[in-house]
């Protein structure tokens, strides 16, 4: 099938939704040609809860999405519904750029080739219709890095959409190493739908004797106000705020009354012993591109989890004190990693932090020598 000279092909853009994966916003292809009444989606985004082992190989970052292809009005309808804004870009193609653009997007729909391993950050609906303008009009395009304000890594930039007061936003950021803590690129930048609408707003075309704009208009669809990233109700900064000052309560009586509230130390390690192991899975047994390098371990030690249960009896092993000692060293380091930006934490950790130097000082005192 051939698009006619009346044909249309655009770059969609969604605002953010309600549930967790939505907060980025979508970016998705349009195919509109009035003489074939042709008017359809080509959504990348799509994926199975319902798929066999979807959570597990989720967990183990072989994540199946798909390409999915659907008349655009359904699409229209449903961001209409999740009162989400939505916006298009209709690039300034030629026939022939239109044509192999239409050819690509039905091959790649076809069943046989449709799914494809998920990256959030590298390979995703908004990287990939960025990939297919480059394959598609090769060293004719000149994308522009002129969208870039300022040197953002990947993980500031996530934290822009997601409110960092949530368990969503905290769980990614404990989850994910340091990779991405450097500076991203401009091509980094748009694994972020509202940079790739940036980044195309700028961006050239070569024809023979000029460069002429890639976006011939931007029309928008849907006009609905950007939903504000909200933080949970019980949120981090009120549990571990509720934890530090359980912490300072207990550890304070229990210095006062000379003695060691044992079921607290077994909490205070086994969760953190537990965050440790979660991460040392993610770094070293799964596919995660950006799971490796992770410095939070650093709190989160994964041996504290053995320990947890020594801490149960009345008269621990005389080595839990160097432990402890050691465990306070990796403490240490902590500000100078965050410091210099070899990663970033979250900075609702820092209660987190309080508490274990409180208690591990404590511990330190009076563990028996």
């Amino acid at each position: 099938m051939q698009l006619s000279i009346y044909s249309e092909i655009s770059v969609v853009t969604s605002g953010p939704g309600d549930n967790l994966y939505e907060k980025f916003g979508h970016t998705a292809i349009r195919v509109k040609d009035p003489v074939l009444s042709l008017d359809l989606i080509y959504n990348y985004g799509i994926f199975d809860f319902d798929a066999p082992n979807f959570y597990l190989n989720f967990t183990k970052g072989f994540m199946k999405y798909k390409l999915a292809r659907y008349d655009f009005y359904y699409a229209l309808r449903s961001a209409n519904e999740d009162k989400r804004w939505m916006k298009q870009q209709v690039l300034n193609l030629t026939s022939e750029e239109k044509n192999n653009f239409f050819t690509f997007l039905q091959h790649n729909a076809e069943p046989e080739n449709a799914s494809y391993l998920y990256d959030p950050f590298y390979d995703n609906c908004a990287t990939r219709p960025r990939d297919i303008i480059k394959k598609v009009l090769g060293d004719k395009l000149t994308i522009s890095s002129d969208f870039i304000t300022s040197d953002t890594s990947l993980r500031q930039l996530m934290n822009i959409e997601i409110n960092p007061n949530t368990w969503g936003s905290f769980g990614i950021n404990v989850a994910l190493g340091s990779k991405l803590d450097k500076v991203a690129t401009a091509e980094e930048y748009m694994y972020l739908p509202d940079y790739v609408f940036k980044a195309l707003e700028v961006s050239k075309i070569k024809r023979e004797t000029e460069e002429v704009p890639l976006v011939k208009r931007t029309q928008t669809l849907l006009d609905f106000e950007e939903k504000q990233a909200k933080s949970d109700a019980f949120s981090p900064l009120l549990a571990f705020s509720i934890l530090l000052i359980i912490g300072i309560f207990t550890t304070y009586n229990d210095y006062k009354k000379l003695q060691r509230t044992k079921w607290f130390d077994f909490m205070l390690f086994f969760i953190t012993g537990v965050i440790g192991l979660l991460i040392m899975f993610l770094w070293f047994f799964t596919n995660h591109s950006t799971a490796p390098n992770n410095f939070n371990f650093l709190w989160a030690f994964a041996p504290n989890l053995i320990v947890s249960f020594f801490l149960l009896k009345k008269n621990p092993p005389k080595w839990i004190k160097k432990y402890i000692l050691f465990l306070l060293m990796l403490l240490a380091i902590i500000p100078i990693i965050w410091l210099s930006k070899m990663q970033l934490f979250s900075v609702y950790l820092v209660e987190v932090f309080v508490l274990l130097v409180i208690r591990y000082i404590y511990l330190q005192k009076t563990l028996d020598s």
